[in-house]
């Protein structure tokens, strides 16, 4: 095994001799490349100049109004991808003005007759339509941006660009677009009222813009207004820059949104060992969110007793042999203004742990150089219970002295702007419950050295006063524990080789109670070396990529856990085909105190047999996908591995524990042992016109335990969904979901009216049914269909938005 691992060192350094041998090389081709982008590149380095609109177009798609002849232009497109700033297929011009209430953009691109690709689709799902990005850094500081995000009717996609961690779709911002389909393109009319933005207040302001065109059907071709590096690390710092915004209307706004939800809910329960359907009464709730933003460009958004229920619930996920906590995304309107003010690497905020706040203040801007973020809740869900756990005279006892209390939920950020495109920060976050208490305190920041090499870093002390689980002596001890997390990164990019080291780890008693964690008492540190080819957008292989990762985990007593190495091959075809080969060997090493008590002279320990488990397994996936004609988009996806683990956990009722203990005793320590697995995704979508589409997705994995020949799991997810835009505005959606590891089958049918992201009226019916399943209290198989719960919802909210 040691032969291996130092087979395994000597790869990472002959990489990396690698790397540095062929940094000439690939310096020297950067070098041509910048060259011949100098010439168009000067053109537009100088700051555009807005002109001022006496007169405010018409938002109808046509770009006719005489308005626009007073109008800035942004041509002379250059395509980006797959050839590097090239002449483009199709021209592309951008018009833009302003007036005191809004900045004005009007679109117009041309393509070949019937070419484009668009459809009525829903807000935030255009990416697989034709579409154009505007990147507006309203600070100018090549940091952060706007990202908004047009197909060819107008639909839009918005959210915040953050270098160094990509976009965030989840904000939504109040603009108003339309778009229609010409002979020989599209034309789009868009208008964002800056009340919808925050910019630094004052006359003089220079504004970042990107702009970036996507045409679907050559192959994802982008036209990018200014000429991109390939190599560079940032996008923001190849922004081009506008000026000339003269008495445009402040940053003062109110902002009220009432909301009101009316459910009825239905729930099978057993109560006195009968077993019933109880279907509760109307259920009335009244919400407010109130925001308000100042000159100074903070906002102040503040919510109470909100209604957090979510219109569209969580999808089936594969949970079979999982060991650590699966993420969710955020979805809730309240937390998403201002969210990624508070994203770090090591996640220490993830705001999904605020459950069901009773009220919540939250401030966040930017004065000068500095952002600041704080954010502060009261959550009741902690002190929430079940009926069956206060009547469980077993349960009840030990959470009386919790009934009804609240946490309390804090987190401050600070970030300063340092040079051009970096920056330093702090964060510090408190959790404060009964019987556990967090706080945490660090420093993170991200130093770009060059336009191709950046470093990132974090370090976070947690202080914790909690109960923590001693597998010495199998108990939980209340006490005070102190932890440390740490994340750093370095990327070196270039035309063709880009190469990244990257390191984490998090000590045993580290704690980030409103963060996201999935593993303590763990370093990760991986090596990744990848090379891009030149594209060739003419040929039958586009491009291609080569990339191979090193990675190694020990714990912070030296010991070796995990390692793998993973190369793999990318190819791109025409007709946004691609197909990814990739292969790995892995070697895992699991201690039994990870899973419970470790043994000792008193006490058996949580492994049945030998106290420690290691496997190498190998294996492979294939990943295609592809668009043969703009109303289909298909995707494939296999994963096969030879002597995987099985961390005898088992599945339910369908799949109990398969291992050579548990077949002699269920109640016997966990048993890990090697088994074969596979794993498959598919997903197809289906536009046969503008406005309807089907979706069929399909999830599986499955593993087959090699010492007792049995099968340890074989989770099956379907998915099939259907959307129809009745207008720009209003739909219909009706989705199915069956998960075989439960025999569960969810369905909703939802009707929704969002004519911008604080107004909405949704109509929804949620079915959750068992079909030749088990019974969830007495755990027996019970044939034919079985209603688990049901909900009928009516939930409205409005916008009221003020001046000052």
């Amino acid at each position: 095994m040691n032969f291996r691992y130092i087979k395994y060192t000597c790869l990472f350094l002959i990489l990396s001799l690698t790397n540095l041998l062929t940094t000439s090389v690939i310096a020297k081709n950067l070098a041509d490349t910048t060259n011949s982008t100098i010439n168009t590149l000067s053109k537009k380095s100088e700051p555009i100049i807005l002109q001022k609109f006496f007169v405010s177009p018409v938002i109808d798609g046509n770009l006719q109004d005489s308005v626009w002849r007073h109008a800035v232009v942004l041509k002379n497109f250059v395509q980006t991808f797959p050839d590097d700033n090239t002449s483009p297929t199709y021209p592309t011009k951008v018009f833009l003005g302003y007036d005191n209430a809004a900045l004005y953009i009007g679109i117009l691109a041309k393509d070949e007759p019937g070419g484009v690709r668009a459809t009525i689709a829903k807000r935030d799902n255009i990416l697989n339509d034709d579409n154009i990005k505007i990147y507006l850094d309203t600070f100018n500081d090549r940091r952060r941006a706007y990202l908004l995000i047009f197909n060819p009717f107008g639909i839009q996609q918005d959210g915040i660009f953050v270098e160094g961690f990509g976009p965030d779709y989840s904000v939504d911002i109040v603009m108003e677009s339309r778009g229609i389909l010409t002979a020989d393109g599209y034309c789009i009319e868009i208008a964002i009222p800056f009340r919808s933005l925050r910019y630094q207040s004052g006359e003089g302001q220079e504004w970042g813009i990107h702009v970036i065109r996507k045409i679907k059907h050559l192959n994802d071709e982008e036209d990018s207004w200014m000429p991109r590096t390939r190599g560079n690390v940032g996008l923001l710092n190849q922004s081009g820059k506008i000026r000339g915004l003269i008495n445009i209307e402040g940053n003062r706004n109110i902002e009220v949104i009432p909301t009101f939800t009316l459910s009825e809910k239905g729930e099978r329960m057993q109560q006195a060992g009968k077993e019933n359907f109880i279907t509760d009464p109307f259920r009335e709730d009244l919400g407010v969110s109130m925001k308000f933003s100042t000159a100074s460009n903070l906002v102040f958004d503040l919510t109470l007793h909100p209604d957090f229920a979510q219109v569209e619930a969580d999808q089936f996920v594969i949970t079979a042999n999982q060991r650590f906590p699966i993420f969710f995304e955020e979805k809730r309107p309240f937390f998403l203004e201002g969210l990624d003010i508070f994203q770090t690497p090591l996640k220490a905020v993830h705001t999904r742990t605020i459950i069901d706040p009773d009220a919540a203040l939250k401030m966040s801007g930017k004065l000068g150089d500095y952002t600041i973020g704080l954010l502060v809740a009261s959550d009741n869900a902690p002190g929430n219970f079940c009926n069956e756990e206060l009547s469980s005279p077993t349960i009840q006892p030990d959470i009386e002295r919790f009934i009804g209390k609240n946490a309390y939920v804090s987190v401050a950020r600070l970030k300063r702007d340092i040079g051009a495109e970096s920056y330093a920060g702090l964060l510090s976050t408190s959790y404060n419950f009964i019987e556990k208490e967090n706080y945490t305190f660090g420093f993170d920041g991200i130093f770009n050295f060059t336009p191709n090499a950046s470093l990132s870093l974090q370090l976070l002390g947690t202080a914790s006063k909690r109960k923590f689980y001693e597998p010495d002596n199998n108990t939980d001890v209340y006490r005070t524990g102190y932890g440390l997390g740490y994340y750093t990164k370095f990327l070196q990019s270039g035309r063709h080789l880009n190469f990244t080291i990257e390191g984490q780890g998090r000590t045993p008693d580290y704690r980030a109670d409103i963060g996201f964690t999935t593993q303590m008492n763990i370093n990760r540190w991986a090596f990744i070396i990848r090379y891009n080819s030149e594209p060739q957008p003419e040929a039958s292989l586009i491009s291609w990529n080569a990339v191979c990762t090193f990675l190694t985990d020990f714990d912070w007593q030296g010991r070796l856990k995990y390692s793998y190495l993973y190369p793999r091959i990318l190819l791109n075809f025409p007709k946004q085909s691609f197909i990814n080969f990739y292969v790995y060997l892995d070697y895992l090493r699991l201690l039994e105190e990870e899973f419970g008590p470790k043994r000792n002279g008193a006490q058996t320990g949580a492994f049945a047999g030998e106290p420690e488990r290691n496997t190498v397994y190998k294996g492979f996936s294939i990943e295609t996908g592809t668009t043969p004609i703009k109303e289909i988009t298909a995707y494939f996806l296999i994963d096969c591995s030879w002597d995987n683990i099985d961390f005898d956990l088992g599945s339910g009722v369908r799949f109990p524990r398969v291992s050579p203990a548990a077949l002699e005793n269920l109640n016997a320590p966990i048993d890990p042992g090697t088994g074969n697995t596979i794993d498959i995704q598919v997903s197809l979508i289906y536009q046969p016109g503008e406005a309807l589409r089907f979706s069929f997705g399909y999830i599986k994995s499955r593993l087959f335990r090699k010492d007792t020949k049995r099968v340890a799991f074989d989770q099956n997810i379907y998915l099939l969904s259907s959307t129809y835009q009745f207008t720009y505005f209003s739909f219909a959606r009706l989705r199915f979901e069956y998960g075989s590891m439960q025999a569960n089958i969810r369905a909703q049918l939802l009707l929704g009216w969002t004519p911008n992201p604080g107004t909405s009226i949704y109509i929804g019916y949620n079915e959750d049914l068992n079909y030749d399943g088990y019974n969830p209290f007495t755990q027996k198989f019970e044939p034919g269909l079985h209603r688990n719960s049901r909900i009928f919802f009516l939930k409205l909210s409005y916008d009221f938005q003020f001046g000052i």
